[in-house]
């Protein structure tokens, strides 16, 4: 019995705008509370990362060691990496040794609205599953 797949009958459509291929470039604006009973915002501004700039955010979360063959995860050095490259601006303007500094109710809320490579990663991984 001959079972062809329905996908490998049809033509793929090629794109025909290739913007929708890249990235925007414009910051998206965020407003962070600087504490749960205050009424004052952090704005910070967030690029969307390329696709290899989130290759690279997983190559500092996860560390090989070829000789040992053992994984280390260092989530500080990925999000060291993201505030670097990701964080366009802040008002009030803040430095990254700043940023790295603020309480961990700030950074928890800058975490949500930083790019996930961790997400990222699995949804890719979910979409060759299909």
């Amino acid at each position: 019995m001959l079972v062809l797949k329905v996908e490998n009958m049809l033509e793929k459509k090629i794109v025909n705008n290739t913007s929708a291929l890249f990235i925007n470039n414009n910051a998206k604006e965020h407003y962070i509370r600087v504490s749960p009973d205050s009424d004052e915002y952090l704005k910070v501004w967030v690029k969307q990362p390329t696709w290899l700039q989130v290759e690279k955010a997983m190559t500092t979360l996860m560390k090989i060691d070829p000789k040992t063959q053992t994984m280390d995860i260092d989530m500080n050095a990925m999000y060291r990496y993201m505030v670097d490259n990701f964080i366009e601006k802040t008002e009030p303007s803040l430095s990254t040794v700043d940023l790295i500094k603020l309480t961990p109710y700030v950074g928890a809320q800058l975490k949500e609205v930083l790019p996930n490579p961790l997400e990222d990663m699995m949804q890719g991984d979910e979409e060759k599953n299909e």
